[in-house]
């Protein structure tokens, strides 16, 4: 913490007005709101570095909105990205957070300041999307973070994000069942890891293929609830894709192809 106010006092109230006034293009008053609550002055020095590193160029409008986070719509170098951005005002979060993380043991040491739990959450979402990326899971591909701020692959076209699975009306829902299903598969068996949040609120579609987004909370297979969290990722595809009039897999069948030992 020392560190992070040696660099507050270098970053000044003029690099502080151009990046809220030149570089955060806001078209909508109601997102005025919004960016005031989420872009603190924590905040606004990590986009600030990311910046300064060339990773973004500038940040406009909001993508999604939720208790722990907001996403917004990025122009990079290279091209569109998404910009997640993990909230550090809220204490229902950081209940949830402290539930999830003591349990990981790849986060060993939980210090329990409000700060450092987002910023460990975030890093436990792009360590996450890397893993699973590196494996061939379809998420978003992992870009960069620094401190509470991740950027990943924007998951849409000319600024427009692709809707969700529960937004779609699929032409072929069978297949993109399937595709969920080996998506599901090979997060466990390949990567070690349970989504433990899956859903038709978390999968995006576009050009008939899937994205699986929201990995913060997945855990590893080995831990005791991973088994149970499987479970209901499971049970809410079946249910899901069942109401579609897809022919489903039995729940206990995909439950054994993700976790029977060959």
């Amino acid at each position: 913490m020392d560190r992070l106010k040696k660099i507050e006092k270098k970053l000044s109230h003029k690099e502080e007005e151009y990046i809220r006034e030149s570089k955060l293009l806001v078209k909508h008053s109601e997102e005025y709101e919004s960016l005031e609550e989420v872009f603190n002055k924590p905040t606004l020095m990590s986009i600030y570095k990311l910046m300064n590193k060339k990773v973004i160029k500038w940040v406009n409008g909001i993508i999604s909105s939720g208790k722990e986070s907001r996403v917004y719509y990025a122009m990079g170098w290279k091209g569109e990205l998404a910009l997640k951005i993990y909230l550090t005002t809220s204490l229902e979060f950081k209940k949830g957070l402290i539930q999830y993380l003591m349990v990981d043991p790849r986060f060993p040491r939980i210090r329990h300041d409000t700060f450092y739990l987002v910023k460990l959450w975030a890093k436990k979402e792009y360590t996450n999307l890397k893993e699973m990326y590196s494996k061939g899971v379809p998420v978003p591909k992992p870009i960069a973070l620094h401190n509470n701020v991740l950027v990943m692959e924007f998951i849409g076209k000319d600024g427009l994000r692709a809707p969700l699975l529960r937004e779609t009306s699929l032409s072929n829902p069978q297949k993109i069942y399937f595709l969920l299903l080996n998506a599901m598969e090979k997060m466990v068996r390949e990567v070690g890891l349970v989504h433990g949040d899956l859903s038709e609120y978390n999968v995006m579609i576009l050009d008939d293929s899937i994205y699986i987004i929201d990995v913060s909370q997945a855990v590893p297979i080995t831990l005791p609830i991973s088994i149970e969290l499987l479970k209901r990722d499971i049970r809410n595809i079946n249910n899901y894709f069942a109401e579609l009039g897809v022919e489903i897999i039995s729940d206990e069948e995909i439950l054994r192809r993700c976790t029977e030992v060959e």
